[in-house]
């Protein structure tokens, strides 16, 4: 088989930046980052044939009796890793995984994200994402029986002259724009040690793949500069979560399909039936977009957390967020998605969010009255007198509406559903049996 322009320009590159080390990169079916490195001689050979692997000791990937499976490197996806330094030129790419036939695996998190794409393709639409990521910076990753402590005291866009996260956030930016991950902005964010950095919008795929390299690369520079980062959802008591506050657009070709100048808050009748999809199979996609534990203690702590499934312009109190778009720039229209955290496996997330819109765009759903004021300081009858329905109050709350949920299945496919439901119950299990220190501390010495 002919080698591509894109296979020529990598194998090009190593061998004139004297690269020592390919990394080979995937996700398993939770979103963790799995590596496996090559020497340059054998990359042509992984271009032609890919690289095989065990699949059984994958989360999800495949059964003892199919292990065997290969990696698949995506020349498009090749990058230099900065923080190996000079001495040790090293590059990574993104792998698809494919069955020993040639046909890609079932289980392979970026294939579930492809064949949504493809599907949106069908309809005319392409998806693009522009994600804020947040997440802590703490002074140890040791916790040694205590709680996580911050690096500093810092708040909401507080400047912290010569500040570990100042320095921080330097690095990081100067390290992703290296790889040509482009940032918009970065900033202290409202809990002591919580920083946010936001990626300048990309394609889906392109942007899953830069949000697993941004969690790799932040861990990276933490380590160099002494620190840990950590992207749980929610790491302290009484402070905000870690979220991932998700502005999506389809376009049509170069026509943003969100924008329509004569509607309200110029968003387009395709848009309203994208919020109205989103918020109709919001409880069913939960345990995908906010997928641990840990994720529904973010949702019901307050700090604007969506607790409440509805849409307003303004309210930050809601799930769906319309944005004001910039004054004559149509390109800018979009929708903010706030439910995500910061810990999901992006290529499942991305793919059921826009699963869920699509959805809504198909059936025509009707989108519900607007939310203008806090849901939260709404009372319980007047919240329902509007129709708004509650979050999962909790993983097993979120994994029961899941199970049930066609769209769902439909969209990991038959063996990451399984997989997935398999996982997120025995997570559930562990938790539940817990005996926990604020169990402890109200009822040992009372009862």
């Amino acid at each position: 088989m002919a080698m591509s322009k894109q296979q020529e320009f990598v194998l090009r590159t190593v061998e004139d930046r004297d690269v020592r080390f390919i990394r080979l990169w995937f996700s398993d079916v939770l979103g963790q980052l799995k590596s496996v490195a090559i020497v340059p001689a054998e990359l042509e050979g992984a271009f032609a044939e890919g690289i095989g692997f065990d699949g059984s000791s994958v989360e999800g990937f495949s059964r003892v009796f199919e292990s065997d499976m290969v990696l698949r490197p995506d020349p498009a996806t090749f990058s230099l890793l900065p923080w190996r330094g000079e001495q040790e030129p090293t590059a990574r790419m993104f792998c698809d995984i494919h069955s020993p036939d040639g046909g890609p695996a079932p289980a392979d998190p970026r294939h579930v994200l492809k064949r949504a794409l493809e599907r949106a393709a069908e309809s005319g639409f392409s998806f693009y994402i522009h994600p804020e990521i947040e997440f802590y910076l703490f002074t140890s990753g040791d916790l040694r029986g205590g709680a996580p402590v911050p690096v500093d005291t810092a708040g909401y866009f507080d400047h912290v002259n010569g500040g570990t996260a100042n320095d921080f956030r330097r690095d990081a930016v100067q390290t992703l724009e290296s790889m040509g991950i482009s940032v918009e902005f970065s900033h202290h964010e409202a809990g002591p040690g919580q920083n946010e950095i936001d990626l300048r919008y990309a394609d889906a795929l392109t942007m899953a793949d830069n949000v697993m390299t941004f969690r790799a690369m932040v861990k990276e520079v933490a380590v160099e500069q002494d620190v840990f980062a950590s992207f749980m959802p929610k790491p302290l008591v009484d402070q905000p979560g870690n979220g991932m506050h998700t502005h999506v657009s389809l376009f049509e070709g170069e026509t943003n399909a969100f924008y329509d100048p004569g509607g309200e808050y110029q968003l387009s009748e395709v848009g309203r039936h994208f919020i109205a999809g989103i918020l109709h199979y919001a409880p069913e996609i939960s345990a995908v977009t906010n997928q641990y534990v840990n994720s529904y203690k973010r949702l019901w702590s307050g700090h604007e957390a969506p607790s409440y499934i509805c849409w307003g312009h303004r309210n930050r109190s809601a799930l769906v967020r319309v944005p004001q778009y910039k004054s004559g720039k149509a390109s800018s229209a979009r929708i903010e998605y706030r439910g995500m955290d910061s810990a999901t496996n992006p290529y499942l997330a991305y793919a059921v969010l826009l699963s869920a819109g699509l959805r809504g765009i198909e059936d025509g759903l009707a989108l519900p009255e607007e939310a203008e004021d806090d849901v939260w300081s709404l009372t319980a009858a007047e919240r329902r007198a509007m129709g708004i329905r509650a979050v999962p109050q909790s993983l097993d709350h979120a994994i029961s509406l899941m199970e049930d949920s066609e769209l769902v299945a439909e969209t990991l496919g038959e063996e990451v559903f399984d997989y997935f439901l398999r996982n997120k119950r025995a997570e559930w299990e562990a938790y539940r049996d817990q005996v926990t220190p604020f169990e402890l501390d109200r009822l040992y010495r009372s009862l």
